[in-house]
């Protein structure tokens, strides 16, 4: 049997979980070019960049530079040339694992982490992008299901959805992302179901091109019926123009890139920085008079480790995140719009392909897809 065939391997789950655990981890990246990312929920002294075939030619001499005394995940670009690099190091005396899939599958691995179900609800799972920072969720109630804010490939969403007899009856964009592909209006077409979106999010904000997408309107009055339950549709618009809010009666809002943890979505994204600072303006007040102090809030992105809860959510009440969150600290406008405008600043170039990609309007194959969905977010000011 091939060395290579009994290799250890871990998902880039598992490699999450284990360091989520407080169980020592090293990663060493063996990638001649890491400019697309890399692992970075370690602490950089347990993360190593070395080329594989130089830890191939250094022989023993590798562990200088990376101690054999703790578990080492080796990561290539797509699981392959990390399984030999694996292998040679538990020659050495390692306890080496390859990670699957190498960083094409950390750029898409997603976390599920159980929140607290809002009244009438009897499930609400977070899914955590870690490589992205981004958040999803799934609400079930009854037999049925509602998928809100999935990324391109959402299989995990699907696989929860199964394995807890739900059907997925609806599929939501708190707005049209930029930056990452949704698997919104492809999980409409494949499931027949509808897709939920603000008319106002359904035309290229950049030339006011429309949309070439198929959705259901989730606009002010709509309610989305999951089972014996039900979602309110809250616009709140400010980072894109048909920013909306997915609430569960007064337990729970499904915020999207309107209010985060530690900030807000920036509304600099389409060049339109003035009025749409008004409108987040008005969505942050609005929200203060509806929305109570014990509403627990749900982004769809998360900056830093800085900002997850002790079970590693992300979210919380929102009287917490106004404690901490220095942008909802203003009772001002003019106050507000000045940090708003001393915080803006340019936004990555693929982020317009994004979002026509999104819309309909473009089409790409699945490897200029990965491309795209790659890194973190900059949907936040600060």
């Amino acid at each position: 049997m091939s060395q290579l065939n009994v290799v250890p391997e871990m998902s880039p789950e598992e490699l999450v979980l284990h360091v989520e655990s407080g169980a020592p981890l090293r990663v060493l990246d063996v990638r001649a070019n890491t400019a697309g990312g890399r692992i970075d929920i370690v602490p950089p002294e347990s993360y190593v960049n070395i080329r594989g075939s130089q830890v191939l030619a250094m022989g023993a001499a590798v562990h200088s530079a990376v101690p054999p005394s703790d578990p080492v995940a080796v990561v290539c670009e797509r699981g392959n040339s990390s399984k030999q690099i694996a292998a040679h190091l538990n020659e050495l005396g390692y306890k080496a694992a390859s990670m699957r899939g190498g960083m094409a599958a950390w750029g898409i691995a997603v976390v599920a982490r159980p929140l607290a179900t809002p009244a009438g609800f009897d499930l609400l799972l977070q899914f955590d992008r870690v490589a992205k920072g981004a958040t999803g969720y799934l609400l079930g109630a009854g037999d049925e299901a509602l998928i809100v804010d999935p990324p391109r490939k959402a299989q995990a969403y699907l696989e929860a959805a199964r394995e807890r007899g739900l059907k997925v009856v609806a599929v939501a964009d708190t707005h049209v992302h930029a930056d990452y592909i949704s698997g919104g209006p492809g999980l409409s077409r494949a499931l027949g179901i509808p897709y939920y979106l603000h008319p106002r999010d359904a035309i290229l904000p950049y030339d006011g091109s429309p949309g070439k997408i198929a959705y259901a309107k989730a606009e002010e009055g709509t309610v989305i019926k999951i089972g014996p339950a039900s979602l309110r549709v809250v616009p709140t618009p400010g980072h894109t123009e048909g920013s909306v809010s997915f609430v569960a009666g007064d337990d729970v809002a499904l915020t999207g890139d309107f209010i985060f943890v530690n900030s807000i979505g920036r509304p600099d994204l389409a060049g339109k920085t003035e009025a749409w600072t008004k409108e987040l303006w008005a969505s942050l007040e609005r929200a203060r008079r509806e929305w109570p102090a014990t509403m627990r809030l749900y982004p769809a992105h998360y900056a830093s480790e800085a900002e997850r809860e002790k079970d590693r959510t992300i979210g919380g009440t929102f009287a917490a995140i106004e404690a901490r969150n220095e942008p909802l600290r203003f009772r001002d406008e003019a106050s507000f719009s000045a940090w708003v405008m001393k915080k803006v600043g340019g936004s990555p170039e693929s982020y317009r392909k994004i979002k026509a990609v999104n819309l309909g309007l473009v089409e790409v194959w699945d490897m200029e897809a990965q491309e795209l969905d790659c890194g973190r977010n900059e949907c936040a000011l600060g």
